[in-house]
């Protein structure tokens, strides 16, 4: 008998799958903390909180929970499992989170989203008195619309030839344009309003518009634009366009023809996450477009407002009607962007050539 057998087989243990004993493991650990973190609240200790009882409560859960895998496995297993339940969790918490951000506003805006008129009407002839059949969001969710497609008119060109610009270019220039954009990532959004309210409105003579709104919320997506652009073109395989080379191309047509559109998913990607950090706006909005209850829509001229800030300067208000209308209008801008990133995610997602 040699030795490998007389020592035995090795067992592997299977990790990608819940055994009964994990499932009994988890429950009863939770009922196990749930129930001494209430002894301990309720009898032993003077606690209180909602925050304070759910803290101590995963602290037990996850001490009785290494106590209770470790009558079955050995350390190692103990440790892995206690690392997948903390992931675990904390993907739960995340999750939960996400699903409370969305359901809320829902939720406190029910009334006023049942409403017909509060898709078709502007504030202009509601009150803060007037009940949830006068008056609605149209007039900023007309603003919102005309001032992301003004900013990603703007941003996208520069974006995507800045990017290139950082991966096909060396030198000094390069590294300062890199700096830049990074130092730029950190941009307060009341400075970009800053900015373009002096350069464009002060200077130039240009009116308080959605066209400088536009304008405001393209500083702040810009550097987002750039630095994840040019990561997604940093990974296009180097032997495509060495390939391209060889076959007579100039780096231009290579750009155009072989490193955009091998890019294109990721380049999609960034436009969402420029369009995600410019669509919330507010600051900026309110110095370059001012605030205003009527629909407007011409962007070049006269007052306009956006969604995120018509939902701020209603749940500020006092009544109820008020901030049902304001948690409704933040409710209409999850359905938007959701609609932006839906139609942004079908044009990536097509096959180079449009088949």
């Amino acid at each position: 008998m040699s030795a490998t057998n007389m020592i035995g087989t090795e067992v592997r243990r299977a990790t990608n799958s819940a055994r009964r004993t994990d499932i009994t493991a988890v429950l009863g650990s939770l009922t196990a903390a749930a129930a001494l973190t209430g002894l301990l609240f309720d009898q032993i200790a003077p606690f209180s909180g909602v925050v304070g009882f759910v803290a101590i409560a995963y602290a037990v859960f996850l001490a009785l929970y290494a106590l209770m895998v470790s009558l079955d496995d050995d350390s190692l297993a103990v440790r892995d499992k206690l690392a997948s339940a903390v992931v675990h969790s904390l993907a739960l918490i995340a999750l939960g989170a996400l699903v409370f951000i969305v359901i809320y506003p829902i939720y406190m805006g029910v009334e006023a989203l049942g409403h017909l008129n509060f898709f078709t009407e502007d504030m202009a002839d509601a009150g803060t008195l007037d009940p949830l059949e006068l008056g609605g969001v149209l007039h900023a969710a007309v603003g919102t619309l005309e001032q992301i497609t003004i900013a990603l008119v703007i941003t996208v060109p520069l974006g995507l030839t800045c990017a290139i610009f950082l991966n096909e270019t060396r030198g000094m220039f390069t590294r300062l344009v890199r700096t830049v954009v990074e130092a730029m990532t950190a941009l307060p959004s009341i400075v970009a309003g800053l900015f373009v309210y002096a350069s464009l409105i002060l200077v130039l003579g240009f009116q308080r518009s959605g066209f400088a709104a536009g304008c405001a919320i393209s500083v702040m997506m810009l550097p987002i634009m750039i630095r994840a652009a040019d990561v997604v073109v940093r990974l296009v395989p180097s032997s495509l366009k060495e390939a391209s080379y060889a076959l007579g191309a100039g780096q231009l047509r290579t750009v155009w023809h072989v490193v955009l559109p091998t890019a294109r998913s990721g380049l999609t990607t960034s436009v969402l996450l420029a369009t995600a950090r410019g669509i919330g706006e507010t600051s900026p909005v309110l110095i370059t477009a001012g605030f205003t209850p009527f629909l407007n829509w011409n962007p070049f001229a006269d007052s306009q407002v956006s969604l995120p800030l018509a939902t701020f300067q209603l749940v500020t208000s006092s009544e109820e009607t008020m901030k049902q209308r304001g948690f409704g209008a933040a409710a209409v801008l999850m359905a938007l962007v959701l609609v932006l990133f839906v139609l942004a995610r079908l044009i990536g997602g097509r096959a180079h050539g449009g088949r």
